[in-house]
């Protein structure tokens, strides 16, 4: 589940709010166990959504760097690439 959680800073344009809010809904699922919490369960994974999200985007907008934004195309050119070699390569 946590491997669909990619890295949110430096990017242009930023990170929007559907991303950050993607990013927790995986990890919390991770923590939890599950892909979708038992109606007992909702509200209080909701909840932790809601405080995860919050912490990520507040975390995301004071970070500092110097490096260049990076491009959000090339980035997942890269990965397909990564992606494509590590599974020709366990295929053999």
């Amino acid at each position: 589940m946590c491997r669909n959680i990619r890295p949110l800073n430096n990017f242009e344009p930023p990170a929007s709010d559907e991303e950050v809010r993607d990013a927790a809904l995986q990890f919390v699922r991770k923590i939890g166990g599950g892909s979708k919490p038992s109606k007992a369960n909702e509200a209080a994974y909701d909840k932790a959504v809601a405080a995860i999200t919050a912490a990520s985007r507040e975390l995301i907008d004071s970070l500092v760097t110097t490096a260049p934004p990076k491009n959000r195309e090339e980035e997942a050119a890269k990965a397909k690439a990564r992606s494509a070699a590590r599974y020709q390569s366990q295929a053999s």
